[in-house]
This record gives C-alpha cells, sequence and structure tokens, in this order.
C-alpha cells in the first residue's frame, strides 16, 4: 500500500503529528501495535495518576483543553481528551498492526514498512516517502538484571502493570526507583495501608535530584515566559527549602543545577511532589539503598541489611523500541533508543525520517515536533506544487495540497 506518510505509533505523539497532517491535506496512515489507540494511558497507567503539569502546558496540537477542565487534569479525563482529539481531526489509527521492519530504498527514495497483523497474522508492506518514528518515550518497561530476582517469594511488576495500593494493604511492598512514578506508586502503596519502602540511593553515592511541589513547578513555568531561567531557578529553590528543609538525611540530595536548566539541557524532570515527601518524613514511608541481591523473600541492599518483602514494583523506567525494527536510521538513535541529536533538532532525520515525541519534553514536546514534522514535509510537496506548470505537470507520486 502506497502512503505519503506511515506513523508508527497510535500514542498521543503519532495522533498528534497524523491531526497536523490532516490539517494540511497530506495523506498519511498510523500503525498501532495495541488492539487501541493512546495505549499507554488506556491500559498501562495507574488509577490515581494525574497530568503532573497544568492542563495549559499539556495541549495537543490545535485542541486546548476545555475551560471547565481541572488544572491538573485525571487519567480518565485525559484518556477523554484524547478520544475527542482523535474525533474532531477524523483520525483512523489502525491498531494489531506491528511494526517488523522499516528500512529505505535508495533507488525509490521510500520507505518500506513491514507491518503484521497480530490478529489474523497477515503481513501487509506500506510504502511511503515520509517515515515518522511516534512509539513514545514509554514503549517497554525496563526491569534491570537484580541477582537472585528470580527467587523471590512475593510479586514482581512494573510500574506500567500497577494499578493501586488497594490489593497490597497489609503487604510488605519495596518500590524501585524514585522518578515521578516510583514516588507517586509508594505515596499510593503508603495511603493503601501497604508498609512502604523505596529505594533511591545507593550506599556510597546518593542520587540527587529535584522535589518540587507542582504548584510551584506552575509557577515557576509561567514565571519562564518573563524571566531569565537562572532567576526562576533561584526562586524554585527558596520555596523548595521553605517547604520541605533539609531532605538529605533521607537520602534525597538536591543537584547542584535548578530544576529547570537540567530539564532544559538534560531532559531530566523534578520529581512533582503529591504527598511522597510528607509520609517520608513520618516514617510511613522508608528510604533504603539500592538493591544488591535477592533471597527468596529477602531483598538485601548495598549497605549489607536485607528486609523481607511481599511485593515488588519496579518503576526504573522505559525504553524505546525503534531499535529492533528500524534497518535504516538506526545510527540515528542511542541504545535506548531516543535520537542522538540533542533537542531542538532531535525530531529530524535523513531521507525522510522524523521522530516524534521522543525527547523527554512532554505533551509541549510532543505538540511542537507533531508541527515541525508536517511543516517539514509541507515544504517538500510545496515545492513539487511549485516547480510543476502546465508543460511540466507535477511528478508521478507528488500530490497538491491546500496552503
Amino acid at each position: 500500500m502506497k502512503k505519503e506518510v506511515v506513523i508508527v505509533g497510535g500514542g498521543p505523539s503519532g495522533l498528534a503529528t497524523s491531526a497536523c497532517l490532516n490539517l494540511l491535506s497530506i495523506p498519511n496512515v498510523i500503525l498501532e501495535r495495541e488492539n487501541c489507540y493512546n495505549s499507554l494511558w488506556k491500559k498501562r497507567s495507574y488509577d490515581r495518576l494525574k497530568l503532573h503539569l497544568a492542563k495549559e502546558f499539556c495541549n495537543l496540537p490545535h485542541f486546548p483543553h476545555p475551560k471547565s477542565s481541572p488544572t491538573y487534569i485525571p487519567k480518565d479525563a485525559f484518556i477523554k481528551y484524547v478520544d475527542d482529539y482523535v474525533s474532531h481531526f477524523n483520525l483512523n489509527p489502525l491498531c494489531c498492526k506491528y511494526v517488523e521492519s522499516a528500512s529505505y530504498d535508495e533507488e525509490t527514495k521510500t520507505w518500506r514498512v513491514m507491518s503484521k497483523d497480530t490478529n489474523t497474522g497477515e503481513v501487509d508492506e506500506y510504502i511511503a516517502k515520509f517515515l515518522v518514528v511516534a512509539i513514545g518515550e514509554n514503549a517497554e518497561g525496563y526491569i534491570p538484571d537484580v541477582p537472585g530476582l528470580e527467587s523471590f517469594h512475593g510479586s514482581v511488576l512494573h510500574s506500567s502493570q500497577y494499578k493501586s495500593g488497594s490489593k497490597y494493604k497489609g503487604d510488605a511492598a519495596l518500590v524501585v526507583g524514585c522518578g515521578n512514578s516510583g514516588m507517586e506508586i509508594a505515596f499510593d502503596l503508603a495511603n493503601y495501608g501497604a508498609k512502604t519502602s523505596i529505594s533511591v540511593r545507593s550506599a556510597y553515592e546518593f542520587v540527587q535530584f529535584h522535589v518540587v511541589p507542582k504548584e510551584v513547578i506552575h509557577m515557576g513555568m509561567v514565571l519562564l515566559k518573563y524571566l531569565p531561567l537562572k532567576f526562576v531557578d533561584t526562586a524554585v529553590n527558596l520555596f523548595r527549602g521553605l517547604l520541605y528543609g533539609d531532605l538529605g538525611k533521607y537520602g534525597i540530595y538536591r543537584p547542584k543545577d535548578g530544576p529547570f536548566f537540567l530539564k532544559a539541557t538534560t531532559g531530566r524532570s523534578p520529581v512533582i511532589d503529591v504527598g511522597t515527601i510528607s509520609k517520608i518524613k513520618s516514617g510511613e514511608i522508608q528510604v533504603l539503598p539500592e538493591i544488591k541481591e535477592i533471597r527468596g523473600s529477602e531483598v538485601v541492599f548495598s549497605d549489607g541489611k536485607s528486609h523481607p518483602f511481599d511485593a515488588i514494583i519496579f518503576s526504573t523506567g522505559y525504553k524505546s523500541t525503534a531499535n529492533y525494527w528500524l534497518k535504516d536510521g538506526e545510527h540515528l538513535l542511542n541504545k535506548e533508543g531516543f535520537p542522538k541529536e540533542k533537542f531542538p533538532n532531535h525530531w529530524k532525520g535523513k531521507n525522510g525520517l522524523y521522530f516524534a515525541g521522543l525527547a523527554r519534553r512532554g505533551l509541549a514536546g510532543v505538540s511542537m515536533d507533531a508541527q515541525n514534522i508536517a511543516n517539514d514535509i509541507k515544504k517538500f510537496f510545496s515545492a513539487v506544487v511549485t516547480k510543476a506548470s502546465p508543460s511540466n505537470p507535477c511528478p508521478r507520486g507528488s500530490m497538491h495540497i491546500h496552503k
């Protein structure tokens, strides 16, 4: 099947790119491996999840959130927002389409994408001038290789499989990882009466990360519109210090650089506190070093101490899966499957290859990528149209678009 643009991934990144292309009358198709679009939110997110940033910073292109929406949008409301987005822009993602390979044909200057239908096993080939990798930052959950993990007597799961702490009441639960998901899952477990611990540091080197209330982050993002980043970081750190004091005795150390500077230069987000810090201070959540090994029900930590647990939830991040199937562009990706080019140049590859939503810039980054990609593809077709004339009609395979 011939398409001008093939988009791999039916999450917000792929949907946003398709919507922007539709507005420019550029034919495209979305291939999604799951049985529904927006599967991360619909199938792999915990119940209490909300957008950590205010809604004004979480729009998809050309579709602001309703004024009636709360400032911090909960999971179900965001799912409805994406459903409305799909309907509004008449998107038609093809689900259960597992991309096995995508390779560039130098002779025809096109991408050949092989996709298997996970229901029927039928294999389809798509031929496109442009290929958009939009599988998202959270395509596949990562669990580290912990010695003895296979011997653990309790339940083991990745944070993408976690739904609620209700089933863990009275259990000793260990959360591994101190990012936003790990800290919020620990809070949720403690709220449901689990004996909760979180592994956030090693015995020899303390992990450094910013913990900031969502209201202070919101304030900082608004101030960034008017004030220098350095000033905003100073103000945010001041508020953080007044609210939390010194968290070093809990194994939580603040980095030297400010939260917005780190986000701008590394893509690393601060931890948005939803109440976890107060539970750490009260002793409801215990902070432990990194895991050294597991012996049955006992988890041994790098300080030599061990504790028994009934469940381990690994909030240890995700990796992109593009390296598995991208055959003529993989050199543009690092080993985690993210573009080697840094923001803001990450979105454009070579030979009509693009990357959407892989810059660790949240939904604002998704929106930016989608618009950049659509506008760049439009330039190609505009150039073709401009060159065409009655005596020199458009070349085969070209198309007219609305300007």
